[in-house]
């Protein structure tokens, strides 16, 4: 419900059928996943939002003692996905940019269903000295120890070749042209 013109009316406004999908572009910290999202984002002629998850750490303006590091992180994951859904209902394909692992499809899968909005799901996987080379060399926020990301790149080592893409040598625009054939194939779609 909503109101326009100080009447309450009933959200008749959602078009199934321009209904897009939830793109989940994951994988392990200096996988590339942002700067594949640009080079995707450039190739895509439809409408588009782009949801990069790090922001939504800023979000936690003070951490709770009581839960751990990785129940944030699933909280986080599970808002983003929240936060994706009216876009794709109103016909923009959303990209979210997240490291988000295998384990968490379930959740996702739950937050999405009661508005059958499909998700796709896209896993870059470099070697881990790929991804530890990269974000040593980030002009921002640069990671000299990878170490604490070890657990979360080993999330990833298990994913389905289907929703894998291993980058460790191609350049951006080409990976993003391949997932962008894949998406119009429906290759990444979770079933």
């Amino acid at each position: 419900m909503f109101v326009s013109n100080g009447h309450t009316e009933s959200p008749k406004f959602v078009n199934f059928r321009r209904m897009k999908p939830i793109i989940l572009l994951s994988g392990p910290v200096g996988a590339g996943k942002t700067t594949v999202a640009r080079e995707l984002i450039a190739c895509s002629a439809g409408p588009m939002t782009y949801i990069e998850g790090d922001t939504f750490w800023s979000h936690i303006t003070r951490r709770s003692e009581v839960l751990p590091r990785q129940k944030n992180f699933k909280m986080i994951m599970t808002a983003m996905v929240a936060a994706a859904i009216p876009y794709a209902l109103y016909g923009y394909e959303t990209l979210l940019d997240f490291s988000i692992p295998p384990w968490f499809l379930e959740t996702a899968d739950k937050v999405v269903q009661r508005k059958e909005v499909p998700v796709d799901y896209v896993v870059l996987r470099p070697a881990e000295s790929v991804c530890a080379a990269r974000c040593a060399g980030r002009a921002q926020g640069a990671i000299h120890d990878y170490a604490p990301y070890q657990d979360l790149y080993n999330d990833f080592k298990d994913v389905s070749r289907r929703h894998l893409i291993i980058n460790d040598q191609t350049d951006a625009a080409a990976i993003a042209r391949q997932i962008r054939e894949g998406l119009d194939e429906k290759k990444f779609r979770l079933l």
